[in-house]
């Protein structure tokens, strides 16, 4: 596939999203880009807050777990066809708009400037609380644009640094056309970070793997956490339990009372890396040099700890040290398997499922296969039966899109249109939204799918039939066109959140009412089901604006409190649009969605 057909194909999925709205249009692209920079690791998810006033402009933002690192977003979205060139200094001024808005938000500069019930204020009132903790940022300009290749500086904004990032349509074509995985963590230890590790290794030539036992001063570890941030921790299973807990506190005692008493009380790291170098001296030790593709796959907390603890609280870690054991298969492609396998058993702080917290679960699996032999019903007003196409890799789309000839390719996406692809975080949303689990939905795409995974051999079939998946369409089907017509009420904000609630709301008062099956036959929502999401959307708004009381809406979102509430709340429902909604005892009769499907 060429850059312009990956550029066409883009748009077109953009554009049948948007449903004719141009913000809508803008929050689709940034939203996509930003799934796409999280797969590769260069972001963790983000917040919508589309703003543009005078001095700034800012679309998404996110604020760490602990505080420590805030990502700001802006795009540059112009849908042209084919993709216009952006230059260096519209780029630059993107980036100035990033820094003016933190450099207000740091120093609560906007008092009263923005709408109190906005995602911006939320953005605002989020960086100004957390301006303690912040120690470095990131900014990213995106755009469906062309850039031509050029560094950008980092830059310092009232004591935080910020790295630079330029996504533009020819990276993310590289990434989701490719399969590309994100660049590998090379570190040169003498180089980069003042200093070689002495190691002892396994001497069996022949073994499947070999390992080094060493130890690394935790300034060497706080210093490439510093470079790398969460990078380093991508193929740590235990990633998953940072979406739900703080910085262990009996690690962060040990750093600041006790250092020296560190490596008898810690449990060391467990890395691995594809290719390392090394030196011997005259007396046979070794020193390590150089690690390719390095990555800590348990220890995450140990490594995040000390960081903060310097960063935060002054520590002094010159006196610590840190055991270390690096894996180093003796086939790079075997790094898949082996990591997560050795993350899995060297945890023993919390119990972790056998799930990999990844797409590669056979669930995942079970439900590609589906999308790939199910035939949806043909919407009315058209004869063409299609499908609807669950991306488990990020740029499967595009890449068979790719290995189909030019004759071919209109055929398939007639049959497998873009509007109709979803995403494994999209299927955590479509299903924990109608399991009334909106508070976990709000945390945002990365963390929900966490928390899905988390509970998924308890909540679903490891081996999804027919009905599961007609169902799940009917719910991807209610879920987007709930997007739709929320985004035409103009409510200027909270779309994602407002969207959660009311389908949680919906399922959990009238669930029996929504006919799934219904949904999936028509492959649409009916007039009277439209006119209902219309009414709960607008008690959303007001019970988390209102809830909030002048304080962040997002974060209330995220709050099962705030849930229980509009879970409590009585939406009148006129009685002549409940009548014809259609009554079923059960709101998605098994068998009868599976008949309504026909298979390849």
């Amino acid at each position: 596939m060429t850059l312009e057909e990956f550029a066409k194909n883009l748009l077109q999925d953009v554009l049948a999203r948007a449903d004719d709205s141009p913000n809508y249009a803008v929050d689709i692209f940034t939203e996509h880009v930003v799934e796409s920079i999280t797969e590769t690791g260069e972001a963790d998810g983000c917040i919508l807050c589309n703003c543009k006033r005078r001095g700034f402009k800012v679309n998404a933002y996110n604020v760490s777990e602990d505080g420590d690192c805030v990502d700001l977003f802006v795009t540059s979205y112009s849908a042209e066809e084919p993709p216009r060139r952006v230059s260096r200094s519209e780029v630059e001024r993107h980036f100035g708009w990033l820094e003016e808005f933190f450099a207000r938000c740091f120093t609560n500069s906007f008092r009263g400037g923005l709408e109190e019930s906005s995602a911006e204020f939320d953005a605002a009132h989020e960086i100004y609380s957390q301006r303690d903790l912040i120690t470095r940022g990131r900014l990213f300009f995106l755009t469906d644009g062309l850039v031509a290749l050029g560094n950008y500086e980092d830059i310092v904004v009232h004591g935080v640094r910020f790295t630079r990032h330029v996504w533009d349509l020819e990276r993310l074509y590289r990434i989701e056309t490719s399969g590309a995985e994100r660049e590998k963590i090379d570190i040169w230890f003498e180089r980069d970070f003042g200093g070689v590790v002495t190691c002892i290794a396994t001497t069996d030539p022949t073994a499947e793997y070999s390992t080094l036992l060493g130890f690394f001063p935790a300034t060497l570890l706080v210093g490439i956490y510093e470079e790398y941030g969460a990078r380093l921790l991508e193929r740590n299973v235990r990633s998953f339990l940072q979406a739900r807990g703080k910085i262990n506190r009996g690690i962060r005692e040990t750093i600041l009372k006790e250092p020296r008493r560190f490596l008898a009380y810690n449990n060391g790291i467990s890395a691995t890396a594809e290719r390392i170098d090394f030196r011997v001296n005259d007396g046979n030790v070794l020193f390590l040099t150089h690690a390719e593709g390095f990555q800590i796959v348990n220890g995450g907390q140990t490594t995040a700890s000390l960081y903060s603890a310097v960063k935060k609280d002054k520590a002094d870690v010159r006196e610590i040290m840190v055991q270390v054991k690096l894996t180093i298969p003796r086939q790079a492609k075997d790094i898949d398997e082996l990591a997560p396998k050795i993350s899995l058993y060297a945890n023993s702080q919390n119990k972790v499922n056998t799930a990999d917290f990844s797409a590669n679960h056979p669930f995942h699996l079970r439900v590609e296969e589906l999308s790939r032999t199910i035939w949806a019903p043909a919407a009315s007003g058209s004869q063409i039966e299609t499908k609807w196409f669950y991306e488990r890799a990020r740029g499967s789309y595009m890449d068979q899109i790719g290995r189909l000839g030019f004759a071919d390719r209109s055929r398939w996406q007639a049959q497998n249109p873009p509007s109709q692809k979803f995403v494994k975080t999209d299927l955590a949303k479509f299903e924990n939204s109608w399991d009334q689990l909106p508070y976990l939905v709000s945390r945002g795409a990365e963390k929900n799918f966490f928390e899905f995974m988390a509970t998924l051999e308890e909540r679903f079939p490891l081996k999804p039939d027919e009905t599961f998946f007609c169902c799940l369409i009917a719910k991807a089907i209610l879920f987007r066109s709930s997007e739709r017509i929320v985004q035409a009420q103009n409510y200027g904000g909270y779309r994602a959140n407002i969207v959660t609630y009311s389908i949680s709301w919906l399922s959990q008062k009238i669930g029996k009412q929504v006919d799934l099956e219904k949904i999936w036959r028509q492959q649409k929502l009916s007039t009277e089901l439209e006119e209902v999401i219309r009414l709960v959307s607008k008690q959303a708004y007001d019970h988390l604006v209102g809830g909030a009381a002048g304080g962040n809406v997002t974060e209330w979102a995220k709050r099962e409190k705030c849930w229980d509430q509009f879970s409590r709340i009585e939406i009148p429902i006129p009685s002549k649009i409940l009548s014809k909604l259609s009554l079923s005892p059960d709101p998605a009769p098994r068998g009868t969605a599976a008949r309504a499907a026909r298979r390849i």
